[in-house]
């Protein structure tokens, strides 16, 4: 769903099933924003995925997009860099709010 949002605000997005999906299109290609979903299922975390990013790009912008309340995990991934969270179920506002002010913020 927050493909198809970002999709409709023209951004051009592409999609990672797992963390380590996530981390060999990252070292293939360049992304403005990453969005991070902290529960990827079996295998890397969402902050385990990001401080993977982060060894090959340091400062790269990210977004986390989670449906459960803050954990440890989010708070780490806060400190490491990501600039906000935004709480599923978002809407095309949200998204569309929290990419821009990333995209804008100024790099570390």
């Amino acid at each position: 769903i927050g493909s198809k949002i970002a999709e409709v605000l023209c951004y051009s997005v592409t999609l990672a099933q797992s963390g380590e999906e996530a981390v060999k299109l990252f070292r293939e290609h360049d992304f403005d924003v990453v969005v991070l979903d902290m529960l990827l299922g079996d295998g890397m975390s969402g902050r385990e995925t990001y401080e993977q990013m982060l060894a090959i790009k340091p400062g790269q912008k990210a977004i986390i997009a989670s449906g459960y309340s803050t954990s440890m995990d989010v708070e780490r991934t806060l400190e490491l860099g990501a600039h906000s969270i935004i709480k599923k179920p978002y809407s095309l506002e949200d998204i569309g709010l929290a990419i821009k002010k990333c995209l804008l913020q100024s790099e570390p």
